[in-house]
Order: structure tokens, then sequence, then C-alpha cells
């Protein structure tokens, strides 16, 4: 396996500042980088890859719909189209980036609500637009990794019964999951079904505590979450996630208002010293 960590702890756009802090993480062992691609242009994405190439990072990306002007699953047509217009850039930044993996909740926009679940029509534009767009990633070199989250934060994919009927559905070998363990212990009654459930399709593992903040210091139990993904024969990325201070792009959605960890040199060697020690125990 290989351990990344999500930026947005950082910031949601990576810029020079941030490279200090990359090198960082190089030097305590991370193998990649999660870059959010929230904003920007492809020339930027490909000044960062240049940067991250000569740092020795790998890297993916995190992307997601940015309202309901730009939806992939609207039944407006023109709305459809601006949303997969927006998927092109969010795919053009990670191919400028030399990305392996698009994750992300990049199905509806993030704190929209509709009064329901997803309806047929929504499920069905939701898995043309993403057949259509690993389709062009996978001749990229690149997979998607789409991200559930819990049913306060979207309508569309909430569970791991909802995320393997739809990787079925979108039906495409560059089609996978990202599967959230702070997501899930909101609601999956059981992590490790969860993860059966989702089998072979996960695409990547965010490691993610129940307040968002440093792995091992809350109440999820990280330790049946990497014996039941090793089980599956999982060995790619395993990411951390922790939220900073507030994010300007995800904290009205996200309703991160505080800091979640004391600093960012506790952040980066505490969490990569536990995720390497719990993926090695659960062999």
């Amino acid at each position: 396996m290989q351990v990344g960590i999500n930026l947005l702890c950082l910031s949601g756009f990576i810029e020079e500042q941030h490279l200090g802090q990359l090198r960082q993480l190089k030097d305590l062992g991370y193998d990649g980088v999660e870059v959010p691609v929230l904003r920007g242009a492809p020339e930027h994405y490909a000044w960062l890859g240049g940067q991250l190439d000569a740092i020795g990072l790998r890297r993916t990306t995190t992307s997601v719909i940015p309202s309901a002007d730009a939806n992939p699953v609207s039944s407006d047509p023109t709305i459809r189209h601006a949303g997969q217009q927006h998927l092109d850039w969010a795919l053009d930044c990670a191919i400028a980036l030399g990305a392996e993996s698009i994750g992300g909740p990049f199905h509806a926009p993030i704190g929209q609500f509709t009064g329901a679940g997803p309806t047929e029509d929504e499920l069905k534009y939701g898995a043309e637009t993403h057949h259509a767009m690993a389709d062009r990633a996978s001749a990229n070199g690149i997979y998607l990794s789409l991200e559930h989250l819990n049913r306060f934060e979207t309508y569309f994919l909430n569970t791991m019964e909802q995320a393997r009927a739809y990787v079925d559905r979108v039906d495409h070998p560059a089609f996978r999951i990202m599967y959230d363990t702070f997501h899930a212990n909101i609601e999956e009654k059981s992590q490790p079904r969860a993860i059966r459930t989702l089998g072979d399709g996960m695409g990547v593992l965010h490691i993610s505590e129940n307040d968002r903040g440093i792995p091992g210091r809350g109440h999820i139990n990280f330790a049946e979450v990497f014996s039941a993904v090793r089980a599956t024969g999982y060995d790619g990325w395993v990411t951390l996630e922790a939220f900073g201070a507030g994010l300007p792009e995800l904290a009205a959605a996200t309703r991160v208002w505080r800091p979640l960890f004391p600093d960012f040199d506790t952040l980066f060697s505490e969490s990569i010293t536990f995720i390497r020690n719990g993926w090695a125990e659960a062999a």
C-alpha cells in the first residue's frame, strides 16, 4: 500500500508557500499527496506536478461539484452539461498534475438537497457521466474514486450498499469508490461489513477520525477497518484526511469551524506512524 495525505488540511489551493511542508511529508515517509482541485487552471497543476516530481511525491486529487448550476445529475440538460464541463476541467487538471486517481464527491453539489434520495433519472445521468469520464481518465492512466458522504452532506451516495450498486451501474474498470471512515462511521452499522460489501470496488481508502482530527485519538476502530480492507486484497492508497481551522471552499458544507489537531508537525508524524503500524498489525 501507499500512504498519502489529503492536502485540504493545509489549503484548498496548493501554492509555492506550501512546498516546505510537502518536503516535510516526504521526509516523514509519505508516498504521496492528495491534491485539492477546486479552482485554478491546468497550467498551475502542471507546475505543481513538476514540484512534486522534484520532491519525490506521487499524487492523487480530490474534487467536488461546486454549485447547483453545474450539477451532472440535474434534470436540466443545460445544467447537466455545465456539470460535465466542470468534470472535464477537473480531469484536465489531474492529467496536468500527473495524478493516479481522481477522488472526492464529484457526483452532486455538497450540502444541496432535494428532500429525497437519488431518483432513477439522477442515477442514470450520473452513471452516464461517470462512465464517459472514466473512459477519458483511463486513456490517460487515471482511475476514478468517487466518494460517498454522510446524509448531512449529500443525498446521492451514502452507504456501501448504494456505492456497490453504483459501481455496477457505471460498469467501467476505471471507476471505483473512495471509502471514507468518517462518513461510514455515521452511515454504517459495521465498517467491516460495509467494506466487504464494497469488495473490489475500493479505489482509495480515506483514514478519517470521527471528529476529522488525528486518527487514533477518537473512537473509530481502525484495527477492524485495516483488517477488513486487507482481507479484500486491497493494496492501494491509504490516505489521511484531517481538516484544519476552516476551509472557505468546504466549511459551509462540512461545518469545520475549529482546529481539529494541535499543529501540523503532530498531525503529520503521528498519523503516518498510526497508519503504517495499523496496516502492518492487520496482516
